[in-house]
């Protein structure tokens, strides 16, 4: 017996086809119906493709001592590294020390003094060494440090402030400095104007590791507290 199959006029179910929905709001500027809406910059966005600003002066960049904020303190940190290489002097804290080499710099290469003036710079925020006495400028080649040191010394009493104190730390493979550190340590507190109880100095090793502990290159760290300076008020009596 054969039995009649009867089929729905209709599909049992219906899938409804949308277009997606392409919001009216200003940020969003689809490009394709798939693609992902983006941003509209805002106004006050400067684009990365945007003219480079240059500001030119005749005038030259004058130095200011005076930091933008007086503090009763300020903190600053000086590194300075050289290559040790023969025929140079090696001269530390204004010292000269017997050594087979010495350090390479278009100064005097003194790898203490010029961390020292670093901190005091960092300190009163201004530029660093380099940029206040250039290795460019002809004038500079071969000059003692001492000048750089009395320069930063000038700027920070300008500021209003004095050392409160000073800590630094030579690294070096060779020579042992413990003979020579008293003396560094006199002449530095010397060109600073400070007592020597607030200098401190310290000389170690690179335990002969690259090129500190290879003999090739000499370093130091120091840390300086600038204290301001007290007014001092006069009794005016008739």
């Amino acid at each position: 017996m054969a039995t009649a199959l009867y089929l729905p006029t209709t599909p049992l179910s219906t899938t409804k086809t949308t277009q997606p929905r392409i919001s009216s709001s200003p940020f969003l500027k689809p490009h394709r119906l798939n693609s992902r809406p983006r941003l509209k910059q805002p106004a006050s966005i400067i684009s990365a493709t945007s003219t480079p600003i240059t500001i030119e002066t005749d005038q030259p960049t004058k130095l200011t001592a005076a930091p933008s904020k007086v503090l009763p303190f300020r903190v600053g940190h000086g590194f300075d590294l050289h290559r040790l290489e023969p025929g140079y002097p090696l001269i530390i804290g204004g010292i000269s020390i017997p050594h087979d080499r010495g350090c390479e710099a278009h100064s005097d290469g003194d790898v203490l003094l010029h961390c020292v003036v670093d901190a005091i710079l960092g300190a009163l925020g201004l530029p660093d060494i380099g940029q206040i006495f250039p290795d460019t400028d002809p004038k500079w080649k071969g000059a003692a440090s001492s000048v750089f040191i009395k320069e930063a010394v000038k700027l920070m009493h300008e500021a209003g402030y004095e050392l409160g104190n000073l800590d630094a730390t030579l690294i070096l493979q060779r020579p042992k400095v413990s003979p020579y550190k008293e003396t560094i340590k006199a002449n530095l507190s010397l060109l600073l104007g400070a007592d020597p109880t607030v200098v401190n100095l310290k000389a170690k090793t690179h335990e002969k590791v690259d090129s500190l502990g290879e003999n090739r290159s000499i370093a130091a760290h120091t840390v300086v507290l600038l204290m301001k300076k007290k007014e001092k008020h006069f009794d005016m009596k008739e």
